[in-house]
């Protein structure tokens, strides 16, 4: 038995669910979940997810993409087929701060985030020591604000994936960006969009806010700018200083990032302009 996901984003119109259902019965297939969201019904688009299963017949990934082509011709859709055993390999840069890094290491050696980890690279020594004992690839790459390192950096990044700024301080470049040509999952601990770039609790604090917040999403060429997949937020009050802030801070950036990349490596995520469908479980 094999297990498949199909993403679809096409204008909506009568008939498309049932017409997608027959393909799959007509491949021997069988449900497992289906989830819809459409912007207008009347004339807005339609984005859906497809969980599936088919079983007693030898049936790979290329084989339902070039027959369910016709039928995404008709409807005008992009679409995507993943076979859920296909393990993504997910590369991480951190800098300084570690809680994040150990986060998804832990959640990785528990079974909960079904993924490869070729490597970790760090622009600080001090990660050596944890992510080894975790078994995992560790790299140092001596990247600053003046030299950034980018070479060994892509060099490294193309055995990925998939990539996760684990509180990587440093911005990646446009060029980095390109030449990488693969999607980037950031954390910024704060709440998009506001308090963007650096030091976002201080600046919240300035502020007086009575809700701080991280926010996990896509790397784009502007900076704190690409789509949100996942945020979480705590209220605070007048009494929290900034060492409260970023405390509270913390476990708000681990759940905002586990959640996105959870989101990720389980095809629940659908690019639109500047926004994401997001299907839950």
């Amino acid at each position: 038995m094999k297990t498949f996901i199909l993403l679809l984003r096409c204008p909506d119109r009568k008939g498309i669910v049932a017409r997608i259902s027959a393909y799959i019965l007509s491949k021997g297939g069988n449900m497992i979940s289906a989830d819809q969201y459409s912007t207008d019904p009347q004339a807005g688009e339609l984005f859906l997810r497809i969980e599936f299963f088919i079983a007693g017949r030898d049936i790979d990934l290329a084989a339902l993409k070039k027959g369910f082509r016709k039928i995404a011709d008709i409807f005008k859709a992009g679409y995507k087929f993943y076979d859920k055993d296909d393990i993504l390999r997910m590369g991480i840069f951190v800098s300084k701060p570690g809680h994040c890094l150990f986060d998804l290491l832990y959640l990785w050696r528990s079974g909960e985030l079904d993924v490869e980890i070729p490597f970790v690279a760090s622009n600080h020594q001090e990660h050596r020591r944890l992510v080894e004992q975790f078994g995992v690839p560790f790299y140092y790459i001596k990247s600053c604000k003046n030299n950034r390192c980018e070479k060994e950096m892509l060099s490294l990044a193309r055995e990925a994936d998939f990539l996760i700024l684990a509180r990587y301080m440093l911005v990646l470049s446009p060029k980095f960006l390109k030449d990488y040509n693969r999607d980037i999952i950031n954390i910024h601990h704060g709440f998009l969009p506001s308090f963007k770039g650096a030091d976002p609790y201080r600046q919240a604090l300035r502020k007086g806010v009575k809700v701080i917040g991280a926010t996990a999403h896509f790397v784009s060429k502007e900076l704190d700018a690409g789509p949100i997949i996942a945020q979480a937020v705590e209220r605070v009050s007048h009494k929290d200083d900034l060492n409260a802030l970023k405390r509270k801070g913390k476990n708000l950036e681990k759940r905002a990032l586990s959640d996105a990349v959870m989101h990720y490596v389980e095809h629940r995520i659908i690019r639109h302009n500047n926004k994401t469908i997001v299907f839950e479980k």
